[in-house]
Order: structure tokens, then C-alpha cells, then sequence
């Protein structure tokens, strides 16, 4: 059988990350990807490994991600919500670590509804008197 995997699914805003750290050499794939080819900003990867770095475990553990939904940025914080709490599965050891950082807290922040009578949420249509 295969070596030990840890799970962990990230949330944020629309997208949704199921991540998987498999014992190796610090491989990121995302959607069968390498994280390269798959973000193109230096700052979103920045985010990803932000977990890893904290942990000190940058070269421990290869990730799989499969993530869907919403945009790059928000696909970004999944990604590394997902391998916070992967990591915690992997040592409990590093809760302290990625709590006080702020990975392990799901970011609440949503975007607003639509009301009606309005273009979007708070736009109004343009007022003229005449």
C-alpha cells in the first residue's frame, strides 16, 4: 500500500480545496499541475507555502490538491487553509505554530448578496433629478 496520507480541505470565499501531503521531496501539484504552471503571480504561490514555512517542513511532504471554485486568489487561501489542517493531522505538534499565524481560521469574509432595486449589492442605478 501506499505511505501515509494526510487530508485536510481548505475553504475560502467560493473555492474549496481538498488537499493530500504525502511523505517526499516538496512537490506542489494543483489540479495535476505543478504550481508554476498553475499560478502565475509569485504572491499566490507565497501564500501556498506559508504553512510549510512556518512548520519548518518545506521539503518533508509532497501536496495534492484538487481545488474548484472561485478565483485565484481565493483558490490561493483555500490551498493553504487545506494544508494547515493537513499539517495538524500530520504532527499536532504544530497547532501553536499555524494558530497563532492565522492558518487554521477559516476566513469568514463572503461576497454580499444582491438587493433589490440595485445593480449590485450597494451600487445604485444613477440618480438625475430631471
Amino acid at each position: 500500500m501506499a505511505a501515509e496520507r494526510y487530508y485536510g480541505t481548505g475553504r475560502r470565499k467560493k473555492s474549496i480545496a481538498r488537499v493530500y501531503l504525502v511523505p517526499g521531496t516538496g512537490k506542489i501539484t494543483i489540479n495535476k499541475r505543478d504550481i508554476d504552471e498553475y499560478f502565475g503571480l509569485e504572491t499566490l504561490k507565497v501564500i501556498v507555502r506559508q504553512p510549510l514555512e512556518r512548520t519548518e517542513t518545506t521539503g518533508k511532504f509532497d501536496i495534492l490538491v484538487n481545488v474548484r471554485g472561485g478565483g485565484t486568489t481565493g483558490q490561493a487561501g483555500a490551498i493553504r487553509h487545506g494544508i494547515a489542517r493537513a499539517l495538524l493531522k500530520a504532527d499536532a505538534d504544530f497547532r501553536p505554530a499555524l494558530k497563532t499565524a492565522g492558518y487554521l481560521t477559516r476566513d469568514p469574509r463572503m461576497k454580499e448578496r444582491k438587493k433589490p432595486g440595485l445593480k449590485k449589492a450597494r451600487r445604485a442605478p444613477q440618480f438625475s433629478k430631471r
